[in-house]
Order: structure tokens, then sequence, then C-alpha cells
């Protein structure tokens, strides 16, 4: 997967705001104002990328002892964030998957009112 790729497929999601809440490198994708993706940008240019996504716990042990390239959420809950070393044995498949499913946990924990805002927006 490149950045563009990243880029438009988290874009392509309904009610999705990119923001750099923490300086000018960290690209950071919300919905309803939660975040569910983060990616360094400098690490994308020197060839290192990884992302940060949320994760259903139990999912997130069994992505970790099944994959090398995934690890705990860097500087993130190690519980419910995984760290995903784009570049190395995770497919792109498996990342468009994980994207959906951070996605899917943060729409899915914001009010009804926001999530039916949300919906009706498209």
């Amino acid at each position: 997967m490149n950045l563009e790729t990243y880029y438009e497929y988290c874009f392509s999601k309904k009610g999705v705001t990119e923001h750099f809440p923490f300086d000018e490198d960290t690209l950071v994708f919300k919905v309803g104002g939660k975040m569910f993706a983060l990616s360094s940008l400098s690490q994308w240019e020197k060839g290192t990328p990884s992302l940060n996504l949320k994760c259903d716990p139990e999912r997130a042990q069994e992505l970790r002892a099944e994959y090398d390239a995934i690890q705990p959420g860097y500087h993130m809950s190690k519980v419910h964030w995984n760290t995903i070393a784009v570049n190395q044995d995770a497919p792109d498949v498996l990342l468009k998957e994980l994207i959906d499913h951070s996605y899917d946990l943060v729409f899915k924990s914001l009010s009804k009112k926001i999530q039916n805002e949300i919906i009706d927006a498209r």
C-alpha cells in the first residue's frame, strides 16, 4: 500500500475528516470527531510507513501472533490499538480490512445522533 491509496481509502468512508492535532507530521483520520487511523508522513517518505489502527482487543492479540508487521499500538493504548508496518508481511487486503475494522469500531461507539448525521450527510 502506498500513501495515496491509504489516504484515498480512509477518505472513502462516510464522515471522515483529516487532522494534524499532534504535529504537522502525524496525519490523523477521524469519524465523528474520534480517531480511527493515524500515520507519520515522514515515515512514508523514508519508506518505512506504519499505521496505527483501533482493533478489538482479542483480535489484536491474534493478529500480533500471526503477523510480524503487527505490534501493540505505538504511543497508543496497547490493548485497543495496533501499529502495522506497511511494507512487511501484512498484505494490502488485510490493511484495508483493518482500516474498515477500525472505522467500524469507532463509528459504532458514536451516539446514534452523530451516526445518523454522518449517514444522512451523503
